[in-house]
């Protein structure tokens, strides 16, 4: 398996995060929607732990792609400092 750039890795970061944003945004939109039906409190509550577990597992992968892109640009430096 071929290292990707920390290039690649940001950009990855950035879609999971986006990802998660549009999660959010798409349960505040349902819990909106079933305000308005008679089936709204159960129905938002799943939605809304279901949207939290979801962005939590998100944030998480997030961070664990930071941490490698920050390892890799740190083997990076040390590299190129043993070539000069």
């Amino acid at each position: 398996m071929q290292t990707p750039s920390t290039v690649q890795i940001r950009t990855a970061i950035e879609v999971l995060k986006k990802f998660g944003e549009h999660l959010n945004n798409h349960a505040s939109n349902m819990a909106v929607e079933l305000a308005e039906s008679h089936h709204s409190g159960h129905e938002t509550g799943r939605i809304t732990a279901g949207t939290i577990e979801q962005t939590s597992r998100i944030e998480t992968v997030a961070a664990q792609l930071e941490k490698w892109r920050d390892e890799l640009m740190h083997e990076r430096r040390q590299c190129v400092s043993h070539h000069v």
